[in-house]
């Protein structure tokens, strides 16, 4: 891929983010668009920054883990000591994710049986009031 340089509408619509979300990354410094005027410029160094930046936040890295991260990747050490900080944060976001998981699935259960219970009770109530109905 050439050094394609896309406006700030095309970077939009390439990863589905608003104007306002590419603008709160500038200002958080985890990309640099070059700026010609008024205008955003951003090159292919800034299109893979906003692709990571997207895939931590979708797997819950705080921005600051993604800042760290992306401030690893020209150490110089072909990128051994990123990809091993990323690695710990990764494992350490799937066992939080599991246990979430966990609890979540442990909640639906007992609102499932709460409702079912609920049902029952409406259930009997409908059968009761029934009679007082009819002979009304």
């Amino acid at each position: 891929m050439t050094e394609e340089i896309m406006t700030i509408r095309e970077m939009c619509e390439a990863f589905g983010v608003t104007p306002r979300t590419l603008r709160f990354y500038e200002a958080k410094e985890l990309i640099f668009p070059v700026r010609d005027g008024q205008k955003r410029l951003y090159n292919r160094s800034d299109r893979a920054r906003l692709k990571l930046i997207l895939r931590g936040k979708r797997f819950g890295f705080s921005l600051e883990e993604i800042r760290q991260l992306l401030d690893m990747y020209n150490l110089g050490d072909q990128q051994e000591t990123q990809l091993a900080k990323t690695y710990e944060i990764a494992k350490d976001r799937l066992a939080d994710m599991i246990r979430q998981r966990d609890e979540l699935t442990e909640a639906i259960e007992d609102l499932s049986n709460q409702l079912r219970w609920g049902e029952k009770m409406l259930a009997s109530f409908d059968t009761q009031s029934m009679p007082r109905a009819a002979a009304g």
